[in-house]
């Protein structure tokens, strides 16, 4: 029988600086397989750099330096003998803001797997990430169409579809609503729910009522410190920490 909670990343003791100066501090926290981790807190308390740092997209910052320990099914995701390209294709990403190719919807979700020796049947593969991605219903019958003609939330779910063409195991996401309007929020939120069932997810989200709608476990960060992990409705109903309940009741300053 499956662990219940099974960790799929480990991040302990992780700090991470940017031209010396500490944005993530001492952080230590579990990833659980399968299940949908928020990090919420305040502008600027570090969410979208440590989550940067779970797929090493920090590596393309200049001046960011990390320590700590940062595992991988127990591999260590900054050994000098892990490859990061490696880890990008097994730990995908969607940004703030959809960022679609210039290109067809098509070769939008084709692009990862023919660049990196996807020998399969493309067509198949376009239209299981379309279908994954709640999209196919709505571009099938324009394939060869730009991506860029698309509505902002079909542009998300459009750049979800590309990320899960690339069959990743986990899926992080930097605020991927918030460029959006309530009915595609929705209609992502309601994509995240069937998503979880065969993918790991990390959300950051400014949004406290769209994390705690979506996800089973919540880390809250301030000034770059966990100050709170856990069960999502422990973190918002039962938080044990002031600064916590001050911060997802609105009287956070």
């Amino acid at each position: 029988m499956q662990d219940e909670n099974r960790t799929v990343l480990d991040i302990n003791d992780v700090c991470i600086s940017y031209a010396g100066e500490l944005a993530v501090r001492n952080v230590s926290l579990p990833i659980y397989e399968k299940k949908i981790t928020a990090i919420i807190g305040p502008s600027g308390c570090g969410k979208s750099t440590l989550l940067r740092s779970l797929n090493r997209m920090n590596d393309f910052i200049h001046g960011c330096e990390q320590s700590g320990y940062l595992g991988f099914h127990e591999t260590d995701l900054y050994a000098s003998s892990t490859d990061p390209v490696e880890v990008r294709l097994r730990i995908g990403m969607v940004f703030q803001r959809p960022n679609p190719f210039p290109k067809s919807i098509y070769r939008n979700v084709a692009w990862g797997p023919s660049i990196n020796g996807f020998n399969g049947e493309m067509d198949e593969r376009v239209e299981k990430a379309l279908r994954q991605a709640a999209l196919w219903d709505e571009v099938k019958d324009r394939l060869q169409d730009s991506a860029l003609n698309l509505s902002g939330g079909q542009q998300q779910r459009l750049c979800i579809a590309r990320t899960l063409a690339m069959e990743p195991e986990i899926i992080l996401m930097d605020e991927p609503c918030s460029a959006l309007d309530p009915v595609s929020t929705a209609r992502i939120e309601d994509l995240l729910f069937e998503l979880r069932e065969n993918y790991t997810i990390v959300i950051v989200t400014h949004n406290m009522q769209q994390a705690a709608r979506v996800s089973q476990y919540t880390a809250f960060l301030e000034n770059g410190v966990l100050i709170e992990y856990g069960d999502t409705e422990d973190v918002f109903t039962r938080p044990a920490n002031r600064r916590t309940e001050e911060y997802v009741t609105g009287r956070f300053g």
